[in-house]
């Protein structure tokens, strides 16, 4: 028997990058998950893609900075499933790069809506339907920028710390029912930090300097995301894993 199977997940943001090689792991693994994006022909073309490999899944148009979005994506797991064991809050935004003090209030507001406000208002609506069903997981996904901020992106660094506090604090409020778990990758090849990988000299200086020489997968995370979610990580709760390559060491 798949170790998921049986189990229900949610996870934001998942029609690409990081959030789609979970939701994707999850359901390889058992689990039937819906998947969610602000844009509704990415959410068909990823379930369509799902469904062809014989995964179980359904999708909504979700915008996680907008109350009304969250509450339905719950619905929609209750609806299409009848329960729910596993959220992850994987969506975040960084609309800005340059120094802290010259980012806007709106800019601030953004971040912290989507990055971190969503994450714990989800877990508020999720929390009630993981109980019911005998305890289940949640997952966030911070980034090492959340312990070592990087240049130029200090307001989203910010908010990824927050997430480490809000991972303590949630795993002590719902623990025993609910384990709240965080991970915090490093520089993964996704479109999202393309930016950062996308010169190949600067690509290949930044690999030098880790112990694994090499920038992560999604495949790196998912699989992290799949052992979290499973009973194989029941005495696992409030940490925060990074995974990456050898990046940072918490010591």
């Amino acid at each position: 028997m798949k170790k998921l199977a049986g189990k229900v997940a949610v996870v934001t943001a998942s029609t690409e990058g990081i959030g789609f090689a979970i939701a994707r792991r999850l359901a390889v693994d058992g689990a039937k998950v819906v998947i969610s994006s602000r844009k509704q022909e990415n959410v068909k073309r990823c379930v369509q893609q799902f469904q062809e490999e014989n995964l179980e899944v359904t999708g909504i148009p979700c915008h996680v900075g907008k109350s009304t979005d969250r509450e339905n994506l719950i619905k929609k797991a209750i609806d299409a499933y009848g329960k729910l064991d596993i959220l992850v809050s994987n969506a975040a935004v960084n609309p800005v790069f340059g120094h802290v003090l010259n980012t806007s209030d709106e800019v601030w507001t953004k971040l912290f809506d989507v990055n971190v406000i969503s994450a714990a208002s989800l877990t508020g609506l999720a929390a009630p339907h993981i109980e019911a069903a005998g305890g289940g997981t949640i997952i966030y996904i911070s980034s090492i920028a959340g312990f070592s901020s990087f240049e130029g992106l200090g307001p989203y660094s910010v908010t990824k710390t927050a997430l480490i506090g809000l991972t303590k604090v949630m795993a002590r409020e719902l623990g025993p029912a609910i384990r709240v778990n965080c991970i915090a990758p490093g520089l993964i090849k996704t479109r999202f930090s393309q930016a950062l990988w996308s010169i190949p000299e600067e690509k290949e200086k930044f690999e030098q300097q880790l112990p694994l020489k090499r920038i992560g997968t999604t495949a790196d995370v998912s699989g992290l995301a799949s052992f979290l979610c499973s009973d194989e990580s029941s005495y696992i709760t409030g940490e925060t894993i990074v995974a990456a390559g050898g990046a940072l060491s918490r010591l």
